[in-house]
């Protein structure tokens, strides 16, 4: 009986044992890891990855089958296509016809306000739609010319060229920014890009659709009122202040009845389109019926000829090659580069979230990088046919969505809907007063201004409602570059602030437990006495943030001196980093991990790290820092760290 206990200590001093062995083992494994692969086969790889499909068995049936595969990924209309039924192409009909009742007089204000001839928004609504269908994953994004873009191309170009005294410079430079806009859009997609489109938060697009709203809102009135001369600025103050002064000279009364009485018609239209979901199709068709009321209206009165402006002239047929036109030489190129970028981002950021959103409904994935080489080359493809920059409308896609349409065919039945009215239908189209297709953009407004969104992003987060209010006043108050430069500006201020003040938190074991939380977040966190346990929040310990990190690290040690001066017995002897978080070092951070360690051993406290990342442990090496600390106190887990800090502890105080 007397030999009992010393069996028991002698089983628990072998558990021990195993445990120490099996820890060790674990460091090594970490310490004697693979060196990583260098930056240079990081960027082969992720361009490989990108641009080339996986390799596979050189037999001719993995050929075949991977040059299928490379087609189908390219048009993947070559995928569905071949289980296409008769009884989608009849709700994709008439999805598309309906589609096309609202493409048709959107089209044309639209070209009104991107400052081109009617004609160009409808020829933007066959060729980039056409192309969209064989190349696009979206099942009901619906494609055109877009009231933001076509605003945003009305703001910049004439900085660049006057539209009024030289139309055609101006048309030129048009497609040559959509031809900019295709190509980067194309590039963002091929080398998987995407991340940049992200640049623009989801907040700085709430706050850039809703100036955006306003600011094409302020410039129909020109229209309302059939004025001739307005200004070309786009800022709130300029626009009223050209109102203000025109209506004293040139207001036309029957222009400003005439709109209203059909803006109020559209937006009751729309109004009992959402509480009544079957006549979905009556706010799609208002638009078109307001064209065909107001034209008999004018025509049968000769309200032209009391101050009632009319569109006049619309070329029809199909659309012309601008091959000619597009100009890469002369001193505004650069300007239409730059202008393209802008285009290619915001039509990029419109097209998908639209196309996301309506996937998410449907329940399938929409690959972003595929939809951007889709709307590069149907981009590309436009400005080659006389379009402008087109993409993904949120209004249309809804009535495209609630119509059925089951696959993009439907796009497809817009566009040739589209392409007969040009062959058959534009000379009907001369008495059409300029003042319906202000109020049929004035309608379709209110779905760009999301005030509950803009009140959840404040609740939410502060800081992102900042960029958000920053793209609306700049867009409101000065032009679109500022607001936009605003909200960039801001949401990379964010990111800096997080990345150059990373917090540092104090860790203690829940209980009965071996998980190491935020004793802050978790109150009930026990710290463990004598063991000083802070965990890293950032994924970089660099130049920016080195510095403040270490002397953040050191407060908390001076902090927990002060607290337990009192009780030597509870004096810190180990500090334990979590580093968990950390994926990658440079040299600073090297240098401010050996200055706290140098500083450490001056106050007789030992360092151990743990949880080391490839790139960290890696750099840490070639440093010779694992060497200074010394392999023993590196550790895969906070809760082994502190065990083996206990046991060494209790082993021999003085080796902690």
């Amino acid at each position: 009986m007397g030999s009992l206990p010393n069996s028991e200590v002698e089983q628990q001093e072998h558990q021990q044992d195993l445990e120490d062995s099996g820890r060790t083992e674990r460091v090594q494994w970490l310490i004697n890891s693979p060196e990583p692969p260098s930056l240079w086969q990081e960027l082969v790889s992720a361009v490989r990855g990108s641009v080339l499909p996986r390799r596979q068995k050189h037999s001719s049936s993995a050929k075949g089958k991977r040059a299928m595969s490379f087609l189908q990924g390219l048009f993947p209309i070559l995928g569905w296509g071949r289980s296409y039924k008769v009884s989608k192409f009849k709700d994709d009909l008439m999805a598309g016809l309906t589609l096309a009742s609202l493409s048709i007089p959107q089209s044309i204000g639209y070209a009104n306000l991107a400052k081109l001839d009617p004609q160009y928004g409808l020829y933007t609504s066959v060729v980039p739609p056409l192309i969209y269908a064989l190349m696009g994953s979206s099942r009901e994004i619906a494609i055109g010319p877009v009231a933001v873009v076509s605003m945003l191309l009305s703001s910049m170009i004439p900085n660049v060229v006057d539209p009024a005294a030289d139309p055609i410079g101006y048309r030129r430079l048009v497609f040559a920014v959509t031809f900019f806009a295709g190509t980067f859009q194309a590039i963002f997609g091929l080398f998987r890009l995407g991340f940049l489109v992200d640049f623009l938060s989801h907040a700085a697009i709430v706050g850039f659709m809703a100036g955006a709203a306003i600011v094409i809102g302020l410039q129909q009135l020109k229209g309302l009122f059939g004025m001739s001369h307005f200004t070309t600025k786009t800022d709130v103050v300029s626009v009223l202040g050209s109102v203000f002064k025109s209506v004293q000279h040139e207001w036309y009364p029957l222009n400003f009845v005439l709109g209203c009485l059909f803006l109020v018609f559209l937006l009751l239209a729309r109004f009992i389109g959402r509480r009544n979901k079957n006549l979905f199709w009556f706010p799609a068709m208002a638009p078109l019926l307001s064209v065909i009321l107001s034209t008999l209206i004018v025509y049968l009165t000769k309200a032209d000829k009391h101050g009632v402006k009319i569109i006049k002239h619309i070329k029809g047929g199909l659309n012309p090659s601008s091959l000619h036109e597009l100009q890469f030489k002369g001193p505004h190129v650069a300007e239409a580069a730059k202008i393209g970028l802008i285009s290619a981002v915001i039509a990029l950021t419109e097209a998908i979230a639209v196309g996301r959103s309506f996937a998410s409904i449907k329940g399938y994935h929409l690959d972003g990088n595929k939809e951007m080489m889709a709307m590069g080359f149907m981009n590309l493809a436009g400005s080659l046919t006389s379009c402008y920059v087109a993409t993904g409308s949120f209004s249309r896609t809804a009535v495209n969505f609630s119509a059925g349409c089951q696959t993009v065919v439907s796009n497809i039945v817009m566009a040739i809907t589209v392409l007969m009215s040009l062959e058959l239908f534009t000379r009907l189209l001369y008495y059409t007063p300029i003042a319906i297709l202000a109020s049929i953009i004035l309608s379709a407004l209110p779905g760009l201004i999301d005030i509950n969104e803009a009140y959840y992003i404040w609740k939410v987060d502060k800081l992102d409602f900042l960029a958000c209010i920053g793209a609306f006043l700049g867009i409101l108050f000065a032009s679109v570059e500022i607001g936009l430069l605003a909200a960039v500006t801001i949401s990379f201020a964010k990111i800096l602030l997080n990345s150059i003040r990373p917090a540092v938190e104090p860790l203690g074991r829940l209980p009965r437990t071996d998980i190491f939380c935020d004793v802050d977040q978790y109150p009930m966190a026990i710290k463990i006495p004598g063991i000083l346990t802070l965990r890293l929040n950032s994924a970089l310990l660099c130049f920016a943030n080195a510095n403040f990190l270490r002397e953040r690290i050191m407060r908390f040690v001076t902090e927990e001196e002060n607290i337990t001066a009192e009780t030597a017995k509870d004096k810190v002897q180990i500090l334990i980093l979590d580093m968990s978080n950390l994926m990658n070092i440079d040299t600073s951070g090297i240098l401010a991990l050996e200055e706290l360690h140098e500083k450490l051993v001056s106050l007789s406290i030992k360092l151990a790290v743990v949880n080391l990342r490839w790139q960290v442990i890696h750099k840490l090496k070639l440093a010779k820092f694992v060497e200074k600390i010394g392999a023993e106190w590196i550790f895969l887990t906070v809760g082994e760290a502190v065990d083996a800090c206990l046991a060494s502890k209790l082993a021999s105080t003085s080796n902690c």
